[in-house]
């Protein structure tokens, strides 16, 4: 096991490597410069090339994604062109947005999309059935910003329950954690009926049936849990790519997360802290699918079997 997670840390590092080089050469492909975006357009241009040559941005390519990577090991991201502030700082102010945003999405999804998903398998072709997979197909046919709309229409503007957007409390939360979920309510849902389905027409589920086990015996602790594997792997996926997807809603509920970090850097060309927070992202994600494969082996003891020979 400790072999296992060595090998795929140490992947990490070209991974990494190759995210700073793509994010950087687009980048750098981008028109204007940071010295124009930071004084204005009305600057002289002395004073715009004096800035670049301080930041840098004069030197070939392959020399400034040197000199990044060096800083980068050593746990320096650099600073704002913007702000002058530590990327560190900026990626550290507006990462529990951020994970608070996609925590809250992945416990809703897990509260309500497992639970349909596990009755719409044992209950199959029902009227539960039929009413479960027709809502995962609706609320995966409707854009994320639309749904995000329509809630601050009928909770905020018209019931006024609840804010629209800032982050002062938990109740600024609720609606972006509803809007995030429903797409991720229906493929929770979908993958748990699909895993559940295969799961009880083993061998083993009829088995454990007619030794006489009680039926939320045989699908609680037989079924279900040889259907984790997939809705564990979907599981890790979302939560990933929650982190660093949640930019349409960050934006239409004004939540100062990680997404709108790398958005408002893109239009300054903030070089700097558009590969920070992406490399940021971009490891958290890979430390989640290590996470994921090291929880296969509790779920399935002959995955474990094969981590302990490695």
């Amino acid at each position: 096991m400790a072999g296992y997670v060595i090998k795929r840390v140490l992947m990490l590092i070209p991974m990494l490597l190759i995210v700073i080089f793509i994010v950087s050469f687009i980048m750098s492909l981008t028109p204007s410069d940071p010295g124009t975006l930071i004084l204005g357009e009305r600057a002289t241009p002395e004073a715009i090339s004096r800035l670049n040559k301080e930041l840098g941005y004069n030197d070939p390519f392959i020399v400034r994604y040197a000199k990044y990577v060096w800083n980068a090991a050593h746990g320096d991201l650099g600073n704002s062109w913007k702000t002058g502030n530590p990327v560190i700082r900026e990626i550290v102010r507006r990462f529990p947005t951020t994970v608070t945003l996609a925590v809250g999405a992945i416990l809703i999804g897990l509260t309500i999309g497992m639970p349909i998903g596990i009755l719409s398998a044992v209950k199959q072709y029902s009227a539960l059935d039929v009413m479960g997979t027709s809502c995962a197909m609706v609320l995966a046919s409707f854009p994320g910003f639309w749904i995000g709309m329509m809630l601050i229409i009928l909770f905020s503007l018209k019931l006024g329950w609840l804010p629209s957007f800032g982050v002062g409390s938990l109740k600024h939360f609720i609606l972006p954690w509803f809007t995030t979920s429903c797409i991720f309510i229906a493929s929770m849902l979908r993958m748990t009926r699909t895993s559940m389905l295969e799961a009880v027409r083993m061998d083993y589920i009829r088995t454990a049936r007619a030794k006489g086990q009680r039926e939320f015996v045989v699908i609680t602790r037989h079924a279900l849990r040889n259907a984790l594997l997939p809705v564990v792997t979907i599981l890790g996926m979302e939560f990933g790519a929650l982190l660093g997807g949640t930019v349409t809603i960050e934006t239409v509920f004004s939540l100062p997360g990680v997404g709108s970090l790398i958005i408002e850097a893109i239009r300054m060309k903030d070089i700097p802290v558009v590969v920070g927070a992406t490399v940021t992202l971009a490891t958290c994600f890979t430390m989640l699918m290590l996470f994921v494969d090291i929880l296969y082996a509790f779920i399935d003891p002959r995955i474990k079997a094969r981590y302990l020979a490695l």
